[in-house]
């Protein structure tokens, strides 16, 4: 079979590997990064031990996110989202790494950082985060059918929009009241007086604007 031709970050990351001795933690992450799509759990697993232990810096680079992108060659936010899918999957599915050198592939690691938000960042409920659990790890469905409904599930959670007059009133009432309490305070400069009527008018002027706009929308 003809191999497929080679990526220029696939040419990148070998030209580095050539200078480095094949024993080294730097040469094996390298050396995963060639099979990240085959092999993402075991690249999330390296990288999380080179962000941890700041290796990054012995091999000369000011941050992991440089790291990542100029030799691994993968952007930042792939790296942020391979390594917080890895820990999330040790901590709270730890039989999913127990099969990775099966044959059968796990899922794909952004399903599994949606899972990760759904259970910490979204607050999911537990029978929602139970469903979209079961889409990823029980019925491994496609990236783009969990996305899917991790959409709708979150969007059912958004706030209402707020009106944002609202909190013009708020501030403007506020900024008139400290304009009246001012009057009262000696040896306040003129200056300091100023600022706070120009705070009042420009609220003013923006309430102004808002309610305009609202009338023509």
């Amino acid at each position: 079979m003809t191999d497929l031709p080679q990526s220029s970050g696939e040419r990148h990351i070998e030209r580095i590997m050539e200078e480095l001795d094949p024993s080294s933690e730097r040469f094996q992450v390298l050396e995963t990064a060639k099979k990240f799509k085959s092999s993402w759990v075991e690249l999330g697993d390296r990288l999380l031990g080179v962000n941890n232990r700041n290796l990054y810096r012995d091999w000369g680079y000011g941050s992991f996110e440089e790291y990542c992108t100029r030799e691994v060659r993968i952007k930042k936010e792939t790296a942020r989202k391979l390594t917080l899918a890895y820990r999330f999957m040790e901590q709270h599915e730890p039989q999913l790494l127990a099969r990775r050198e099966e044959p059968r592939p796990l899922p794909d690691y952004r399903s599994i950082d949606l899972l990760r938000q759904a259970r910490e960042e979204k607050g999911f409920s537990e029978q929602e985060y139970a469903d979209l659990r079961k889409r990823v790890v029980e019925e491994e469905r496609s990236h783009p059918t969990v996305l899917k409904q991790f959409k709708e599930v979150a969007g059912s959670r958004q706030e209402p929009v707020r009106d944002p007059a609202v909190a013009v009133k708020g501030a403007l009432a506020a900024a008139r009241r400290l304009e009246t309490a001012l009057a009262g305070v000696d040896g306040l400069s003129d200056g300091h007086r100023e600022a706070v009527r120009g705070l009042v008018t420009h609220l003013e002027n923006e309430l102004e604007e808002l309610a305009v706009t609202v009338e023509h929308g």
